[in-house]
C-alpha cells in the first residue's frame, strides 16, 4: 500500500481580524491659533460639536428624563444621610418631648444650631413652628414634626430656581469659589449635562494661577470632546474674552468659563474678578448671563459668609453646593435662605457626572428627614 505524503497544516499565528462595520473614523484633534496669537490656543475638535447621551438632563427639569425619579431620590438620600443623622437628631426631640411646652422648643433650638441651620433660620422656624401650634391648636409634640419639614420646605423653595430652557448664544457662565471649593470637576459636569441637551459647549481655562488647573481642564475638555480655551501664564480676563469671541464664530452654545480659586479676604484676587466680569461685558454687551459661585458643603456656616463677598463683588446670579455627600452641614442651605438668599441652580452628591442635579427643596428636605 503506497502512502501519501501530506504537507504539515501552515497555521498564522497573527491572522488578520475580521472586517466589522463600526463608527467612522473620529475627529482630528489639532491646534488652532485666534487672532495671530501664538500664546493663545484652543485645544480639541474643530469644531467643537459633540452630543452626549441624549436627554439625560432636562435644564428645566428636576430629573433626568432616562432615569426614574426614585433613582435620583435613593442617591440623594444616600448623599444626605451624614447631615440627615443630625436631623433625626431633630425628629428625635419631638419624641422625646410629648407635650409642646417650652422644654421641647428648647431642646429643638439647640439641635438645629447643631445642624448648621444657623441663629437666623433656627429663630424663623421656631416661630413659625410657635404660631403654627398656636392657630392649629397642637398638643402632641410629634404633630410639629410635619410642620418643621414643611417650614423648611418653605424656607428653601425660593431657592429652586432652574434654568429655562431659551438661552442667548453664546450663553456665557462664569464660575468662582475659593480654593477646593471643585469648580473645575463642576465644569466638567456641566458640560456633560449641557451637551445631554445637544447644546455644544466651549470651555475657558480662566484659572491662570493654579500650575495644574488648565491642563486639567483640558483633559476634561478632551474627555468630553469639546474644545478648551488656555495661555500659558496668561491674563485671565484676556482669556474668556478671546474665548467668547471664538464661540460666537463657531456657532458655540454654551461657554463656561473658569476661574482661580480666591478667598474673599484676598481684596486683590476679587478685585481680579471684578475686572474679568467687566472684559466679558466688552466681549458681549449681555454677558456673563449666569454668575456662579461654587461651594463646598463641607464649609457649614462659612458658606454664608461666602456667598455676601462674592455677591457683593459680583451679583451672583446662582450657587452650586457641591460634596454634600461627605459632610453633616447640609443644614446650612437653610441659613443660606433666610440670610442671603441665593437661587441653587445644582447640588452635587458624589463624583458621577449624573451626581449634578437642579435643585429641588422638596427632594431635598424629604431625603433629610426620610
Amino acid at each position: 500500500m503506497r502512502l501519501r505524503h501530506r504537507p504539515p497544516t501552515m497555521r498564522r499565528r497573527f491572522a488578520p481580524a475580521p472586517w466589522r462595520p463600526g463608527p467612522g473614523p473620529v475627529a482630528v484633534r489639532r491646534t488652532a491659533v485666534i487672532a495671530g496669537d501664538d500664546t493663545v490656543k484652543c485645544s480639541g475638535p474643530f469644531p467643537s460639536r459633540r452630543n452626549g447621551p441624549q436627554a439625560m438632563f432636562s435644564l428645566g427639569s428636576k430629573k433626568p428624563a432616562d432615569a426614574p425619579a426614585t433613582d435620583w431620590k435613593s442617591r440623594l438620600k444616600r448623599g444626605l444621610a451624614l447631615t440627615g443623622e443630625r436631623l433625626k437628631k431633630v425628629a428625635g426631640v419631638f419624641r422625646a418631648h410629648p407635650k409642646i411646652d417650652e422644654a421641647l422648643y428648647e431642646a429643638l433650638e439647640a439641635q438645629l444650631l447643631s445642624a448648621d441651620v444657623g441663629v437666623q433660620a433656627t429663630t424663623h422656624l421656631i416661630a413659625t413652628l410657635r404660631k403654627a401650634a398656636r392657630d392649629k391648636r397642637l398638643e402632641d409634640g410629634a404633630q410639629l414634626e410635619a410642620e418643621l419639614r414643611a417650614a423648611l420646605a418653605a424656607l428653601l423653595s425660593p431657592l429652586e430656581k432652574p434654568l429655562p430652557d431659551a438661552l442667548p448664544k453664546p450663553f456665557v457662565i462664569l464660575l468662582a469659589g475659593v480654593n477646593g471649593a471643585g469648580k473645575t470637576t463642576t465644569i466638567a459636569k456641566l458640560t456633560r449635562l449641557f451637551q445631554s441637551q445637544g447644546r455644544s459647549v466651549l470651555l475657558a481655562a480662566g484659572d491662570t494661577f493654579r500650575a495644574a488647573a488648565r491642563e486639567q481642564l483640558q483633559a476634561w475638555g478632551e474627555r468630553h470632546g469639546v474644545t478648551v480655551v488656555s495661555q500659558e501664564g496668561g491674563d485671565s480676563a484676556a482669556v474668556i474674552f478671546d474665548a467668547i469671541q471664538s464661540a460666537r464664530a463657531r456657532g458655540i452654545d454654551v461657554v463656561l468659563a473658569d476661574t482661580a480659586g480666591r478667598l474673599p479676604t484676598q481684596l486683590n484676587l476679587m478685585e481680579e474678578i471684578r475686572k474679568v466680569k467687566r472684559v466679558i461685558a466688552k466681549a458681549d454687551a449681555a454677558a456673563p448671563h449666569e454668575i456662579w459661585l461654587v461651594l463646598d458643603a463641607n464649609t457649614g456656616q462659612n458658606a454664608v459668609a461666602q456667598v455676601k463677598s462674592f455677591d457683593a463683588a459680583l451679583a451672583l446670579t446662582g450657587l452650586i453646593v457641591t460634596k454634600l455627600d461627605g459632610t453633616a452641614k447640609g443644614g446650612a442651605l437653610a441659613a443660606i435662605a433666610r440670610e442671603h438668599p441665593v437661587p441653587i441652580r445644582f447640588i452635587g452628591i458624589g463624583e458621577k457626572p449624573d451626581d449634578l442635579r437642579p435643585f429641588a427643596s422638596a427632594d431635598f428636605v424629604d431625603a433629610l428627614f426620610e
